[in-house]
């Protein structure tokens, strides 16, 4: 829905036709690298967390190995991922509007709901996690326990 039908109603898929090839390329880099990392993230949700990242669903454990060693976020950064390719795929200004305000719904959430739940659900490992990994911009070496 945020990355896939929203986008696409407000581009149409259409790509301005004075859009640069070498942006839209790395507009496409940005839209697999984001599907990719989205995938592999859940996986990890369901291998390590033995759970999903849906409420209905919770994981069981704290989810930190992985992908999750370098951000906190990495599924959100990832859908945001998308959305930027997405922006350099069409060349389009409200979509990029549109993904100024998924970041902002993203850091709310985060901020107001997840980690309030997850420091009741995982206490002291949470807070020992969110000391050690950025939440929205991916460290350069992982996180090493």
């Amino acid at each position: 829905m945020v990355a896939g039908l929203v986008p696409w109603l407000i581009t149409g898929w259409q790509t301005a036709a004075y859009w640069w090839l070498p942006v839209r390329a790395i507009g496409v880099l940005l839209i697999l690298a984001g599907t990719a990392v989205v995938v592999n993230a859940f996986a990890r949700f369901v291998t390590e967390g033995a759970g999903t990242p849906m409420p209905a669903a919770p994981p069981q454990h704290l989810v930190v190995g992985g992908l999750y060693r370098y951000v906190r976020n990495p599924m959100y950064v990832a859908v945001l991922s998308a959305i930027l390719g997405q922006v350099l795929l069409f060349g389009s200004l409200p979509l990029l509007a549109y993904a100024a305000c998924v970041f902002l719904a993203f850091v709310t959430f985060v901020h107001f709901y997840e980690e309030p739940h997850l420091r009741r659900q995982f206490g002291p490992d949470y807070d020992a996690y969110r000391r050690e990994v950025p939440g929205w911009l991916p460290r350069l070496r992982p996180r090493s326990r």
